[in-house]
């Protein structure tokens, strides 16, 4: 199959070099997110019948969707040709997924657009994001804070997330909700996952790491962070319209 034209994003997803690197494509992780996405739905009485994951990766994370909105619409959307073979096992699922830029290909309007681990590999977050505005009213979001005082000054954790799994943007928490909002959205709810805790694929490695940031966190959670990472953020977020409407 032949990739189509992409206007943004990394070069790297269009060859095998990400699957290379990622064989897996971090199916791992796919039901935790999902999980969080219910959750965070459910909490705030969104009820979908169209949900869309632009950058679907191998489209695990809308399968376990599919256990919750059995009766919705999903479709997922991803430029990079390899994740293609993961989709035929997902048939049974009744999930469309298309191959290209969403941006481009993109007619229809949906519930609930998903963005997970997403806006930190694309060439201009805000352009990207500012794009996806009117394509659905409530957005969800999982983005990686990378950016601590320790991965700066160790420096080899931030090199390897840009060469390992392709980060070429850095979030704190602040300058997260800051690119969301700066793109036209207005910011419902967001939380830290807990992910240095409650992520799959922990090694004992990460868990010895984890015991400083768990005894900092006690005392302030946000500064816990900003000093020592380890963990990532979603967000729900609504487009503002042209109009100034939500």
């Amino acid at each position: 199959m032949t990739a189509p034209e992409v206007r943004r994003g990394d070069d790297r997803y269009l060859t095998d070099d990400y699957v290379s690197k990622n064989p897996s494509w971090d199916m791992e992780d796919s039901p935790w997110k999902a999980a969080h996405v219910v959750r965070l739905l459910r909490e705030h009485n969104i009820s979908p019948k169209s949900i869309c994951e632009v950058g679907c990766g191998a489209g695990l994370v809308l399968a376990e969707l599919r256990k919750s909105y059995p009766e919705a619409e999903l479709f997922g959307y991803d430029i990079a040709p390899a994740a293609t073979r993961f989709w035929s096992r997902l048939d049974q699922q009744q999930i469309n997924f298309v191959l290209g830029d969403f941006a481009s290909i993109n007619k229809r309007e949906f519930d609930v657009i998903l963005l997970l681990d997403v806006i930190e590999h694309v060439r201009d977050p805000m352009e990207f994001l500012a794009e996806m505005r009117m394509a659905a009213r409530y957005f969800v979001l999982h983005i990686p804070l990378d950016l601590s005082a320790a991965s700066v000054m160790r420096g080899t954790p931030l090199m390897d997330q840009r060469f390992r799994v392709g980060h070429i943007h850095y979030f704190t928490k602040q300058l997260a909700l800051a690119t969301v909002e700066e793109s036209g959205y207005r910011v419902a709810h967001h939380e830290y996952s807990g992910a240095g805790f409650s992520a799959p694929r922990k090694t004992w490695r990460t868990r010895v790491a984890m015991a400083p940031r768990w005894i900092a966190g006690g005392f302030s959670k946000d500064w816990a962070v900003r000093v020592f990472g380890g963990e990532t953020l979603f967000v729900l977020a609504e487009a503002t319209r042209p109009n100034g409407g939500g």
